[in-house]
This record gives C-alpha cells, structure tokens and sequence, in this order.
C-alpha cells in the first residue's frame, strides 16, 4: 500500500500516524479470528485526559467498527478488564456470528413493502389516511 494512501486514509487498517503512535506507545493484547489487531497503552498505564487505559484496534484490511467479535467489543469499551486472550471466552447462546453490515448494498435487509424490495406496502386499518396535494 502506498505512503500516500496510509497517510491520509483512516479506512484502510491505519494511518501512518495511528501506526506510528502504535509502535512508539502501544502493546500488542491480541488478535481476533478475522486479523484484527488489539493494543493498549504499555504497561496498561492510564490516560490522564481520559482517566482509564486506552485500547484500540487495527483492522486486517476495510475498517469496519461492526468486524468486531463480541469478547473483544467488550474489551475494547472497557465492559470488561481481561482480554479475551487472557480468558476463556465462550460467547453466550444468543450471540449470533459475526454476518457483514449490508447497508447501502443489494444484500441490505429491505423491510416488506419497501420500493426496494418491489412489494406493496401492507394495507392498514382505518386509521391511516394517505395525504394528497391539492390540485
């Protein structure tokens, strides 16, 4: 990837500046099962401005917020202290898989009755009146 782009491209994996500040602050906590990269500050040491450790990640690839497996969200908004490197993480019953955010996409989740979606719109009760422009 070219200095250009890393330089001034935040989507994709990091900026020359996040990387820099990575290398000269960070410690590396762990990595996920989609190449994701968690770090913190060295030694957990805590921020004066915020008042808690930072935590960050960098993306393999396409920075996408929602790439983010639930044990290491927890980790990473401070919901939890201990990594899931450091654990046995078992993620709960109703923690579905990680599925791709579709929005803006053909594969977008297109609700019945969306022109999108090529349906009709349910009809409703009585008290619905559609609004006509005068003319």
């Amino acid at each position: 990837m070219s200095i250009i782009v890393r330089f001034f491209t935040w989507w994709n994996r990091a900026t020359l500046s996040t990387a820099v500040w990575t290398w000269l602050y960070g410690e590396r906590v762990g990595e996920d099962e989609f190449g994701n990269v968690y770090y913190r500050r060295r030694r957990g040491k805590i921020d004066k401005a915020l008042g808690f450790e930072r935590r960050w990640v960098i993306f393999k690839g396409y920075a996408e917020g929602s790439a983010t497996p639930p044990g290491w969200y927890g980790w990473l908004h401070h919901t939890v202290d201990t990594p899931p490197t450091q654990e046995t993480y078992a993620p709960k019953e109703w923690e579905l898989p990680y599925r791709q955010n579709l929005t803006g996409t053909p594969g977008a989740y297109r609700p019945p009755g969306s022109i999108l979606a090529g349906g009709a719109r349910a009809a409703t009760g009585g008290d619905y009146k559609a609004w006509k422009p005068e003319g």
